[in-house]
């Protein structure tokens, strides 16, 4: 896997033991040397795109915003994005030649909704929670309260205003700071949109079989979600003990589904048909009577 891929799917930022565990020591030296890497925080990695995304924004004399200015904030998000979004005035003229290096949007930005080259971090979370699909927004707010942005969130949440605050607030209110990372987010906000399923991040499971923290827990139904993560695939001592882990969990009498990122990211119907699924097979099981046959 390359630097550019593993940094995509653990969100666009990273703590070099994120990097070293999923890739090697020798790779992340490396992409540093090369300058792929950059660090944009203390412990903190991205590519070296996030500098490039600062350079168009001043070029434009504008602002990085949306999960360009998520990420300048150091807020992992669901889906890096290809080209820096960029705010200019409502009035300002692009070139056809610059508008291609950049996602444009206009739009006049007061002085306190400004940070240096960056929306300010409450019109960067109202943006990508007005504008985004429901589990990027979950993502980032969920990254937002990771980061110890929970009074920020509780605060967009009260001034939200006009079209789309509904779904702001719904999203601040799903919103959980003990959410791994985007790609569990990204899960957790297709599974929140399932009738009848009710799951939470990072639950202990305790009993005398099974004592574990899966990704995604409905603890009503039984029913674990794991988002199965690259970082591990390579080590075959954690493949053995995640393997134990999630048979201890069916013999317990839970429900285990496993999710890989590619179909979180690019196939969510597949996964919403799957939860609706196991919803209704576990509803129609609570249903059945419990067999006696044989019984003296």
């Amino acid at each position: 896997m390359s630097v550019a891929d593993c940094l995509s799917q653990l969100g666009g930022i990273a703590s070099r033991a994120q990097l070293v565990r999923a890739l090697s020591r020798r790779d992340v030296d490396r992409a540093l040397r090369n300058g792929e890497l950059v660090a944009v925080g203390r412990g903190r990695y991205a590519l070296s795109t996030v500098n490039d995304a600062v350079r168009h924004a001043h070029a434009l004399n504008g602002l990085l915003s949306h999960t360009s200015a998520a990420l300048h904030h150091g807020w992992e998000v669901m889906r890096v994005p290809e080209r820096p979004h960029v705010t200019v005035p409502r009035k300002r003229k692009v070139s056809e030649e610059r508008r291609r290096e950049v996602e444009l949007h206009w739009a006049d930005v007061t002085g306190d909704e400004v940070d240096g080259i960056a929306c300010s971090k409450e019109l960067t979370l109202t943006q990508c929670l007005r504008g985004l699909p429901f589990n990027e927004g979950l993502a980032v707010a969920d990254s937002a309260a990771r980061h110890g942005e929970r009074a920020l969130l509780r605060r967009v949440a009260i001034n939200a205003r006009g079209p789309g605050s509904p779904r702001i607030r719904r999203i601040i209110n799903a919103a959980r700071y003990e959410a791994a990372n985007p790609f569990e987010s990204g899960l957790r906000g297709i599974a929140l949109n399932v009738p009848g399923l009710d799951v939470e991040p990072q639950v202990l499971i305790r009993s005398e079989t099974a004592w574990t923290r899966p990704d995604l827990v409905d603890r009503d139904r039984r029913i674990v979600l794991e988002a199965d993560s690259f970082e591990w695939h390579g080590q075959r001592r954690a493949l053995r003990r995640d393997a134990r882990r999630y048979n201890l969990l069916v013999v317990d009498g839970w429900i285990v589904l496993r999710f890989a990122w590619e179909d979180v990211m690019f196939d969510q119907d597949y996964v919403h048909q799957v939860l609706v699924a196991v919803v209704a097979l576990v509803d129609a099981r609570a249903q059945v009577p419990v067999c006696t046959c044989g019984a003296a």
